[in-house]
Order: C-alpha cells, then sequence, then structure tokens
C-alpha cells in the first residue's frame, strides 16, 4: 500500500498512489462499503493514521487492495494532473544521516570505518522550512549559490513511540518507508573574513544542510508491511537524464533497525517522527558537478517511487 497527499482543484486529500493515477481514498472508502456492506471508516485529513500503528490502518489497508481491482480508471486522477505534497509534512523531528554508505566516504577522500568501531552519524533539519513537494522547487541560496548538490536517501516513518528499542525489534516501530533528496550546499563559509575557530569547519558543513527547501520529500509512503526487508532496495537517482547514483540500500554501513535502536537509545522517537537513513556514492561533490537553475532531479527507489525536484 502506498499513500500520498495531494491537491487537486483546490482541496487537499489523501490518496492511493500509482505512478500514472491516484485513487482518492475518501472515494475507494465509500465504494468498498458500498460493495461490501461494511463501515470501514478511514481519515482523509493525516497520513500517518492510515499506515501500521495508526487508528485508521487495517480499514486503509482493506480499501487499497479492494480498490486496485474494483475502482474504475475514470474514477481515478491523473497523477500528472495533481500537486502531489510532502506525504508527512509536519514531524516532530527530521533526524538525518552522514557517512552511511562507505562509497560515499570513500569517494570523498574518507576512510569508511567498520560498523563496530563507530557509530551512525547523525544531524537533523527544520523540517517545516526545508520539507519540499514532489515537483517543487529548490531554491539555489542567493548567500551561497554555487555549490549545490544532491543525496539521495531512504526515509523511514516512525509510527510507535520509540525508546530504548533493540535492532532486532526496531522494525516494528516503523509505519512506512518514503524518499528524500539531502539536498546540501557543500561550501558554505558564513562571514568569509571571519576569524577561524576550531570549530567552523564543522559548522559550516551544518549550516550547508539547513538552506529553506533543502529537504524534497516523497512522493508516497509505502506502509512498512510492503517493503520486508529495507536493506533490499535499488536507489537511483538522475539529474537531467543521467544517472549520477545507482545502489542498494544494502550497502548501508548501519540498517534501518540499527539507525533505529542508535537513535532511540537516547531520544524518544514519537510518531510521525521521521529519519533520512544517508546517501549512496555518486554525488556531485566528487565530481566539482553542481545543481543549476533549470535542472530536474529524479529520486526513485524501487518499492516506493520516483521523486521529482526541479531547480531554480
Amino acid at each position: 500500500m502506498r499513500l500520498c497527499r495531494y491537491e487537486f482543484q483546490g482541496q487537499q486529500s489523501l490518496g492511493i498512489y500509482d505512478e500514472s493515477t491516484i485513487t482518492p481514498l475518501a472515494l475507494a472508502a465509500a465504494a468498498y462499503n458500498r460493495a461490501t456492506g461494511e463501515n470501514a471508516t478511514v481519515t482523509d485529513d493525516c497520513l500517518l493514521q492510515c499506515l501500521p500503528h495508526g487508528d485508521c490502518h487495517d480499514a486503509a489497508a482493506r480499501i487499497a487492495s479492494w480498490s486496485s481491482q474494483n475502482i474504475p480508471v475514470d474514477q481515478r486522477i491523473a497523477t500528472s494532473d495533481v500537486q502531489l505534497l510532502v506525504p508527512n509534512p509536519r514531524p516532530n523531528k527530521l533526524f538525518l544521516l552522514a557517512g552511511n554508505y562507505a562509497a560515499h566516504i570513500e569517494e570523498g577522500g574518507g576512510v569508511a570505518a567498520e560498523r563496530a568501531e563507530t557509530f551512525p552519524y547523525v544531524f537533523m533539519k527544520p523540517p517545516t522550512t526545508t520539507l519540499t513537494n514532489p515537483g517543487s522547487p529548490i531554491q539555489i541560496p542567493a548567500v551561497s549559490p554555487n555549490h549545490i548538490d544532491w543525496e539521495l536517501e531512504l526515509g523511514v516513518v516512525i509510527g510507535r513511540t520509540a525508546k530504548g528499542v533493540s535492532e532486532a525489534d526496531a522494525l516494528d516501530y516503523v509505519a512506512g518507508y518514503t524518499v528524500f533528496n539531502d539536498i546540501s550546499d557543500r561550501k558554505f563559509r558564513p562571514n568569509p573574513g571571519r576569524k577561524e575557530r576550531d570549530k567552523d569547519r564543522f559548522f559550516d558543513w551544518l549550516h550547508g544542510k539547513w538552506h529553506d527547501s533543502f529537504c524534497p520529500c516523497g512522493p508516497c509512503i509505502t506502509a512498512a508491511h510492503a517493503i520486508s526487508d529495507p536493506q533490499s532496495l535499488q536507489l537511483k537517482l538522475q539529474v537531467n537524464g543521467g544517472v549520477r547514483q545507482d545502489a542498494s540500500t544494502a550497502q548501508m554501513i548501519f540498517p534501518v533497525a540499527a539507525i533505529i535502536e542508535f537513535i532511540s537509545s537516547f531520544v524518544t522517537l514519537e510518531p510521525g517522527d521521521m529519519i533520512s537513513t544517508g546517501t549512496a556514492a555518486g554525488v556531485g561533490n566528487t565530481t566539482g558537478t553542481y545543481l543549476q537553475p533549470g535542472d530536474r532531479i529524479e529520486a526513485s527507489i524501487s518499492s516506493i517511487g520516483t521523486l521529482l525536484t526541479v531547480v531554480e
């Protein structure tokens, strides 16, 4: 089951996502209830409630399965006719990982440590100003326009409160998975005439993650039960039709479950919190290739979909 948020004819709704069509969830629920005599109830204002651990999940799963065979195409909406929206727009916390693929570390000149010898590097982005709708533009920042880069990443949506969970149990706390593009300003230097301090380089890197619009997300969320192994997904990112990243989530140093164990050991994860799990090799910084106005980025993960982002 893949669910999305979208705007059509001025109205925001939830839908059952497909690359070519979207089935309005409310329409599908009404048709399902008429056909089956059930009274399955789903919310049309909170996608999280329709995912695993949500109050409406069981009903939404039945409706989605039934509708795939029973809702005529002419009752669906062409995906190209809607504005897709960030599927989970206001998470309390938005975590991201740095250096979670060995080949990405190595392409930047680093040496990847063995998992047992290190720990996940986790940082945060401000969700209300960085999360960007599928198809909507990212903004090249006027303060630092010349080194803007892409990073395709698997996103994890937390479904229930998690604190101190074990790696063995961690996936039981996941509601679903989505696609992130962790846009990065590789060479941000606030106040170029500054007096250098020991930590300046780290904060330059961190602040370069925070520009407005720098976290496109979508096009949908795939329910956790539909992805039995999040470490078996294919990743591909294209810029203007050229493949830049082509990898697998199997290459993560810290898999999804280990990431959840680590973060939840000292932070309470709440329903709706999201974790972006790091990027693979193939970023633009390696070749000195950076995003320019007019570029078109297609970030794809198998079993989820393709997140389209344009640059302006």
